[in-house]
């Protein structure tokens, strides 16, 4: 059976937008963006879940330099009252990378910089656990032109605990005094054209 394609449908209006010749790569984006003044606390951005293997710890420890046992000797961990060895804290903070989620896409436009991060560890993690790193947006402030952004960084395992439990600050670029003030005086001009034509 042979299927036929119309030369109509392979010369679409859609195709044609899609020349060369009309391509902008700056608005070739994953996601619609956002500023600092779109986002909201209670905003939840999740990463993909990971099962771990020995090989996410082997190409840790070449990024860390960190060979204490604990993290690679069977026996060694079972010796010290540890079932298997144990993930390197910090890889599992590493899951929680803003660039793991889709916030970084929404926010490309106006971020600044990675501030801090801290965490809490508490629970082990092993070779063969799921993790499920998010961050929920806690705190918006502003101060003159940048905004900070605060979120809560949680990773879950696959039995549901928490495993570890962390913030994150990001600095991104707010509207400015003047900025606002003319934001504000469209949007007041815009209400009386409103009213005007309604009356």
């Amino acid at each position: 059976m042979q299927t036929k394609f119309s030369n109509s449908h392979m010369n679409s209006h859609t195709d044609i937008g899609n020349q060369p010749d009309s391509f902008d790569p700056v608005g070739f984006t994953v996601v619609p963006a956002r500023t600092f003044a779109d986002l909201r606390v209670g905003e939840v951005f999740r990463a993909p879940s990971r099962t771990l293997t020995d090989a996410h710890a082997s190409a840790f420890q070449t990024v860390s330099a960190d060979n204490h046992p604990i993290h690679y000797d069977v026996e060694y961990a079972r010796r010290h009252g540890h079932s298997a060895p144990v993930v390197h804290g910090l890889q599992v903070l590493a899951f929680t990378a803003p660039g793991a989620t889709l916030f970084p896409q929404y926010i490309g436009n106006v971020f600044v910089a990675f501030t801090s991060a801290s965490c809490r560890f508490l629970k082990e993690v092993h070779s063969g656990d799921t993790l499920y790193p998010q961050l929920e947006i806690i705190k918006l402030r502003t101060q003159g032109d940048t905004g900070t952004v605060t979120t809560r960084a949680t990773v879950h395992n696959q039995r549901g605990e928490l495993v570890l439990d962390g913030e994150h600050t990001y600095a991104l670029k707010a509207a400015s005094a003047d900025e606002k003030e003319r934001a504000q005086k469209n949007l007041t001009g815009i209400a009386h054209t409103e009213a005007l034509v309604g009356s």
